[in-house]
């Protein structure tokens, strides 16, 4: 079902739905209400629907542009709800743009980023959050979160909140409707056990929460940031994590001027781990300026991993490990790991307690403990759930199962009250409503969507 008549976009879009580049083959997408005069203009005749028909592309002038296929979807069963045509030529940024200049000759209008995407969500086509899981699927960096926004992309998330939703709706009418009998209103929702039932639809709703935190963290990945002194051994962390030299090794201290930057997987679980300059009182103009960016990387960190020489002392509480906790942001994790242990005789490798902290002793150099280190990374950013128990979820999705999550607190809290109470549910539904889009705005959709690539 369309979302709105008022949304409808009634003329034809074209954009290649290939990547920029050469290659054996390229896609050019068409989508409008009615493409039967366009493509017997273009093609000389309409194609038999859903069957890859060999065709030969001519210009204004009957010049040959190129040959190859054109699959045409009649809508509403196509991608986008609308008459489709995908002309499949030669890879050839050159062709495809001539391509796209015939079609644009022809009356049509270069796509927007996103356009497909959200002509498909306008027309009932698919829900907000799987319109997003098209790009997720798309975008995925590891197997694990490829086959989690597929998930979104089949519905699973979609489900689980449109449950949420007609539970806080089936709340809402009987809330309401106990306000028409004020004498009895308190053993009314009792009898139909009503806060029995928000207690359960307050705890599935952290259930979906917890598993949409796994999913922005598949989509998204974890920052970890790698600090110190100079000659800790941060570049040689690096490079036993992502089992490669990325990063230059020397004992000559400040070797490392700039970030170093690597993406490597934990379990399907994408981490950006960065090597940073390290921090010591300098004159040198350029090391400093490698400092510099080294807070800057901290400010934007999700976990800033601070190493330390095993054979120094296991304090972590100096002045330095207070400037990362004053730059680091409000959500920034942090681990210690000890460094070098192979030269500490008695130092075992793993996960230890000083105090309050969790600190790891590792050594870089021969391996020891770079396996707890991954675990216990994982363990920080939360991953607990087998894979087959994700979908993918943006911050989005995020902020607005929090803002549900704090309704529900508030309903809990005025109970007794029961037009506080029908209004928080309500306010509770509106949050959970625009996940799906069944309650969004258009200058929601215009962000959402203008982040998509052209084609999309």
């Amino acid at each position: 079902m369309p979302r709105s008549p008022a949304q409808r976009q009634p003329d034809v879009v074209v954009a290649v739905a290939t990547p920029a580049g050469r290659g054996g083959v390229g896609v050019v997408r068409v989508s409008g209400p009615s493409l039967t005069a366009f493509a017997t203009a273009l093609l000389g005749h309409l194609p038999k629907p859903r069957h890859a028909g060999f065709v030969r592309f001519r210009d204004r002038n009957g010049v040959l542009i190129d040959e190859g296929l054109a699959i045409y979807f009649p809508g509403p069963q196509s991608f986008t709800g609308e008459d489709v045509l995908e002309l499949q030529g030669h890879g050839s940024p050159v062709v495809m743009q001539m391509l796209v200049r015939r079609c644009l000759e022809l009356g049509a209008r270069a796509a927007e980023p996103g356009e497909f995407s959200r002509r498909a969500f306008v027309n009932g086509k698919m829900d907000l959050a799987q319109a997003e899981a098209v790009a997720d699927l798309i975008d995925a960096s590891t197997a694990t979160a490829a086959r989690a926004a597929l998930r979104s992309l089949s519905g699973e998330f979609s489900r689980l909140v449109d449950g949420l939703r007609d539970e806080l709706i089936d709340l809402r009418m009987l809330v309401e409707a106990t306000l028409d009998f004020p004498e009895e209103e308190l053993e009314f929702l009792a009898a139909d056990k009503a806060f029995e039932r928000l207690a359960r639809v307050r705890a599935e709703l952290e259930r979906v929460l917890t598993r949409a935190r796994h999913g922005a963290l598949l989509r998204c990945g974890l920052k970890v940031v790698l600090v110190g002194q100079p000659n800790v051994g941060k570049s040689s962390l690096l490079n036993a994590l992502a089992g490669d030299d990325h990063a230059i090794v020397t004992d000559i201290p400040g070797t490392t001027r700039d970030a170093v930057r690597v993406s490597l997987q934990i379990d399907g679980v994408p981490l950006h781990i960065v090597d940073t300059a390290g921090l010591r009182v300098t004159e040198d103009p350029v090391e400093r300026i490698g400092m510099a960016r080294t807070w800057q990387e901290i400010e934007s960190a999700d976990v800033v991993v601070r190493l330390l020489d095993a054979r120094g002392a296991a304090t972590v509480a100096d002045e330095t490990e207070a400037a990362i906790l004053a730059r680091a942001g409000a959500t920034t994790r942090r681990l210690t790991v000890r460094n070098k242990i192979d030269l500490c005789a008695g130092v075992s490798a793993g996960v230890v307690r000083v105090g309050d902290a969790i600190v790891v002793g590792i050594s870089a150099k021969t391996g020891a403990g770079i396996s707890a280190l991954r675990d216990e990374l994982l363990a920080i950013a939360g991953w607990d759930v087998h894979e087959d128990d994700t979908f993918s979820a943006r911050e989005r999705h995020l902020d607005a199962l929090r803002r549900a999550m704090t309704h529900l607190d508030a309903a809990q809290r005025c109970s007794r009250q029961l037009e506080l109470l029908a209004e928080e549910l309500r306010l509770a539904q509106s949050c959970v409503s625009e996940i799906t889009g069944e309650f969004s705005t258009d200058d929601l959709l215009g962000v959402i969507f203008s982040r998509f690539c052209i084609g999309k």
